[in-house]
C-alpha cells in the first residue's frame, strides 16, 4: 500500500476518537478522567490525534475495586476456558491488525514495515500464554523421608501493569497475556505519549468475551494514575516497562504495601565484533539493532565495541550505510527511521549529540534534524569515543550509536561490562570457545551470539543490574503473576516430639 492509502485508511480508524475522545474503561463500562482530558498529538506533525481521559487516584480506585470483584470468579474459571478467550482476542487481533498497525505508526512515530508486525506478534503473545493457562496452577509432588509435599499455584491477585511508549500494543500484550492466563485481573495504565493502541487491545479483549472487571484502562500521568496504581493497597504487584529511575520510585511508592514488582528496565546494550567474525552479518545486525524502531527500545545494540584491526574497515562501511538510511514518514512503506516519540524526547537525543561534541567524540554521520515539523532526527554514529564519556555510558534512547575500540578479549569485555546497565549483549566471533567464555562472563540477562535481537517466547527475557528485576516469557511469567503453595502430608506414623507428657 501506499502512503495515500495510509493515510485515508488512517483517517477512517481515527474519526470516532476525534469525536468522543480516548476513554477509560473500568468495570466493563467506558469513563471520562476525573481528572478532565488532555491532548495526545502524533510525532509526525504535532497534529492534534485526540483527547484522552486523564485518570487521577479516584479513577485508579474504581479500576482497582472493579478487578479485586472480578478477580474470584476469574480466577476460579477453568483454565481451558480462560484459554478459549485468550485465543479468541489473539484472534481479534489479527483481524484488526492492520489498524492498530496504523495507530501506532501515527501515535509513537514508528515505521510502518516494523508495525505491520507488531500487532501479529501481540496476536502471538496471547495464543502462547493461551496454550499455557490450563496448567498454569501445575506444582510438584516433592518426597521427604517422612512427608510428601504437594505445590500448587495460585494467581496473586490483581495486579497492575504499566508499559511505555515504544512499541506500546506488543509490550502491552507481553504483560497483559501471562496476568489474564495466570488468573489475575488487570488495571492497565498506559504511557500518556502513545494511548491509542491501549484503548483498542481494551476493546478487543471484552469483544472476545473477556467479562467486565478483569481488564481495566486507565489513561493519565505517571505522577497522578501512575503513581496511585503503585500505591493502591488492592493492587498485588506492578509489571512495568521503562526508565530506571521510574522502576526506583515505583518501588518506593509500593514499600508501604510490599508489592511485588517486575521491571524492565534501560540498557546501555554492547555488541561486540571481533576480527574474525563473518563482519556482513555483522554489519546488518550492528545497523538493525540500534536505527529499526528509531532506536527507541531497551534491547538496541547502543554501544558499538570494534577490534582495533578491522576499526577503520567497519567502521568505514557502517558511515555509508547510516547515511543510506531512510528517515521519513512513518507511515511510507519505504521508510526505515520515523519520528522520535515528541518534542521532549527529541531534545534529549539532541542533547547528547552536543555531548558527544563537547566530550571529543567524532560525529561520524547524523546527528541533524530532519524537515522543521515533526521529531525527525537522523540515524547517528559517534566513533573514537572512549568507555568513560557519557555518551558510551548513558541510555540516550534513540538511533544514536556509540562506536569504541579494543585491543583483546579481555579489553572488550572490561568495556562491555562498565556500565551500570546489564539488559542485553550481541556477540560476533566464529571462535566458539571464546564465544562461551566471553558471554558467560559478560553481565546482561540476554545475549546473542551472531544474531540480532530474536524473541523465542519459552526463554527468559530480562536484564541484571540497572536493567530490571525479574524475567518475562514461558513459565517465568507464571512465576510473577502467581503464589506458591506447598502442602505437606505425613507419611505412616511419622514420630512426633512429645512435650509435656
Amino acid at each position: 500500500m501506499t502512503l495515500a492509502t495510509h493515510l485515508e485508511k488512517l483517517e477512517g480508524h481515527l474519526k470516532r476518537f476525534r469525536s468522543s475522545g480516548i476513554l477509560n474503561l473500568i468495570g466493563g463500562e467506558d469513563a471520562p478522567g476525573a481528572g478532565g482530558a488532555f491532548d495526545t498529538r502524533s510525532p509526525v506533525d504535532e497534529s492534534l490525534i485526540a483527547n484522552v481521559a486523564r485518570g487521577t487516584a479516584a479513577d485508579i480506585d474504581r479500576a482497582a475495586q472493579a478487578a479485586k470483584a472480578a478477580f474470584p470468579a476469574w480466577a476460579a474459571l477453568a483454565g481451558d476456558k480462560r484459554k478459549a478467550i485468550l485465543q479468541r482476542i489473539a484472534d481479534l487481533i489479527e483481524a484488526r491488525a492492520e489498524e492498530i498497525a496504523l495507530c501506532e505508526c501515527w501515535d509513537t512515530g514508528q515505521a510502518w514495515r516494523f508495525m505491520s508486525k507488531a500487532a501479529l506478534r501481540g496476536a502471538e503473545n496471547f495464543r502462547f500464554f493461551a496454550d499455557l493457562a490450563p496448567g498454569a496452577r501445575d506444582g510438584k509432588t516433592l518426597h521427604s523421608p517422612d512427608h510428601l509435599n504437594l505445590t500448587s499455584r495460585r494467581p496473586i491477585g490483581p495486579v497492575g501493569v504499566i508499559t511505555p511508549w515504544n512499541t506500546p500494543f506488543m509490550l502491552s500484550t507481553w504483560k497483559v497475556a501471562p496476568a489474564l492466563a495466570a488468573g489475575c485481573t488487570v488495571v492497565h495504565k498506559p504511557a500518556e505519549f502513545s494511548p491509542l493502541t491501549a484503548r483498542l487491545l481494551a476493546e478487543i479483549a471484552h469483544e472476545a468475551g473477556l467479562p467486565p472487571g478483569v481488564l481495566n484502562l486507565v489513561n493519565g500521568f505517571g505522577e497522578e494514575a501512575g503513581k496511585a496504581l503503585t500505591e493502591h493497597p488492592d493492587i498485588k504487584a506492578i509489571a512495568f516497562v521503562g526508565e530506571t529511575r521510574t522502576g526506583s520510585m515505583i518501588m518506593k511508592q509500593g514499600a508501604d504495601t510490599l508489592k511485588r514488582v517486575h521491571f524492565e528496565l534501560g540498557g546501555k546494550n554492547p555488541v561486540v565484533v571481533f576480527d574474525d567474525a563473518d563482519l556482513d552479518r555483522a554489519l546488518d545486525a550492528v545497523i538493525f539493532m540500534i536505527y529499526s524502531l528509531n532506536g527507541e527500545r531497551c534491547t538496541s545494540s547502543s554501544r558499538l565495541l570494534v577490534q582495533e584491526t578491522i576499526a577503520d574497515t567497519f567502521h568505514a562501511r557502517l558511515i555509508e550505510r547510516a547515511n543510506n538510511i531512510k528517515v521519513g514518514h512513518p507511515l511510507d512503506p519505504a521508510t526505515e527511521v520515523g519520528p522520535l516519540i515528541h518534542k521532549t524526547h527529541f531534545d534529549k537525543v539532541m542533547s547528547y549529540v552536543d555531548l558527544g561534541r563537547s566530550e571529543r567524540a567524532t560525529l561520524a554521520a547524523g546527528g541533524t534534524r530532519v524537515g522543521d515539523k515533526g521529531w525527525f532526527i537522523r540515524p547517528t554514529l559517534f566513533t573514537n569515543a572512549t568507555p568513560d564519556m557519557r555518551i558510551a555510558q548513558e541510555e540516550v534512547f534513540g538511533p544514536f550509536l556509540t562506536s569504541l575500540t579494543f585491543r583483546d578479549e579481555a579489553e572488550a569485555l572490561a568495556i562491555a561490562n562498565s556500565t551500570a546497565y546489564g539488559l542485553t549483549g550481541y556477540l560476533w566471533t566464529n571462535d566458539l570457545t571464546r564465544a562461551l567464555r566471553f558471554s558467560d562472563a559478560l553481565e546482561a540477562g540476554m545475549i546473542w551470539v551472531n544474531s540480532e535481537n530474536v524473541r523465542h517466547l519459552p526463554t527468559p527475557f530480562g536484564g541484571v543490574k540497572a536493567s530490571g528485576i525479574g524475567r518475562d516469557g514461558g513459565d517465568w511469567s507464571f512465576e510473577f503473576y502467581m503464589e506458591q503453595k506447598n502442602t505437606a502430608f505425613a507419611l505412616g506414623t511419622h514420630k512426633i516430639q512429645r512435650l509435656g507428657a
